[in-house]
């Protein structure tokens, strides 16, 4: 299941963003590559304890706990806090699958990487290049979504930044450990959410509201780990 979440950022946050970005620290992104994924991997990174990238990484955080969409197809038991790229220069990360496992900077904690996340930061018009590339089940699907808008994938696919050949190409980028581990599973409780949330505002006071409603959390009852 592919999401793309709109408005994660409002224009006058991206523009601060940008700004911020523009003055930070980075550094060769294959430092946090593993011995397979460093061979395909050629951007930038902010260190973990930059202390630029933890103040935009804490904001990012508390604003995604606000946003029902990321809430309803994720269901996050654990976020990474969100990390910082650049692409310029022909920059380019190849086909790879993500890290099942991470290490929380600082917290002596892992978690397991059921969803990834980017938030592109950047203009499309301002760069050439950088589409993300997802290998779905039956086709590859691409994406360079506008300023703001993030895509949620599971971490288990293939995918890669295509070389960005003009600009740069600012994103965020993290990971989720949902409390139902099941990609299946998930998508369905996410379409039962959806229907219920359809007729409740179409009918509220129809009986089938408060069954489907019982039958979603009984369902995450059963399936969730937390």
């Amino acid at each position: 299941m592919i999401q793309v979440i709109s408005d994660v950022l409002t224009p006058d946050e991206l523009k601060r963003f940008r700004e911020l970005l523009g003055q930070a620290q980075w550094q060769d992104g294959r430092a946090t590559a593993g011995h397979v994924a460093v061979r395909a991997k050629a951007n930038e990174q902010l260190s973990h304890d930059d202390p630029l990238g933890q103040q935009l990484s804490e904001f990012l955080l508390e604003r995604l706990g606000k946003i029902s969409h990321f809430i309803a197809a994720a269901l996050p038991l654990k976020v990474l806090p969100p990390r910082f790229n650049r692409y310029t220069g022909g920059g380019s990360y190849g086909d790879h699958i993500d890290n099942a496992i991470f290490s929380v900077p600082g917290a002596g904690a892992r978690i397991r990487g059921d969803l990834s996340s980017t938030l592109f930061l950047s203009d499309p018009d301002d760069y050439d290049g950088g589409e993300l590339i997802i290998q779905g089940e039956f086709a590859r699907h691409q994406f360079k979504l506008p300023a703001g808008q993030m895509i949620l994938y599971p971490a288990s696919t293939f995918h890669q930044v295509t070389p960005v050949t003009r600009g740069a190409r600012l994103a965020a980028f993290f990971w989720t450990q949902s409390l139902v581990r099941e990609h299946s599973r998930r998508a369905l409780l996410f379409e039962l959410d959806n229907t219920i949330q359809a007729l409740a505002q179409d009918s509220p006071e129809q009986p089938a509201v408060a069954r489907l409603t019982g039958l979603y959390h009984n369902l995450l009852r059963e399936w969730s780990q937390t």
